[in-house]
């Protein structure tokens, strides 16, 4: 499931792919707009900053910018950043693999392997889905939305 910072960090992701690039954003704006507490949007973006994926600068003029064109900004890429591995559970994940200590027959368990087929088709949605896409769905609606799989 994901997580209120995930969330968050998606919705303040839009924001900044909304604005013209290279106009930056004050995390005061983003927050009201958004209805995150701004102590947590504070957080938030200094882990995508420190991912990579936003600039900062501080004075006058300063604020917020996507580093990289929406278009280039995985949604699975922002998640990880902020949630860690997609996998439900570990023994399923790509990268954050680890055993279960309770599993007698790993090759064999059904759980780890119905997870294993959630993961792929969580990962094939927000891997092949960008920023730009996101903002797209947001302003065409639910109506005209193309599921992947």
């Amino acid at each position: 499931m994901l997580t209120k910072k995930g969330k968050y960090g998606l919705k303040a992701m839009m924001h900044l792919a909304g604005r013209p690039p290279g106009e930056p954003s004050l995390v005061a704006e983003i927050a009201a707009a958004n209805d995150i507490p701004k102590k947590f949007l504070d957080t938030i973006l200094g882990e995508l900053r420190n991912a990579g994926l936003v600039n900062s600068k501080k004075g006058k003029g300063g604020g917020y910018t996507l580093a990289r064109s929406a278009k280039e900004i995985r949604v699975g890429h922002i998640i990880r950043v902020l949630d860690g591995p997609l996998a439900p559970i570990q023994c399923a994940s790509k990268t954050s693999y680890r055993r279960c200590d309770d599993c007698r027959d790993e090759k064999g368990c059904g759980v780890r392997l119905v997870m294993l087929e959630a993961r792929e088709a969580i990962a094939t949605v927000l891997d092949n889905r960008t920023l730009a896409d996101m903002r797209a769905f947001a302003l065409q609606g639910e109506a005209e939305f193309t599921y992947i799989i």
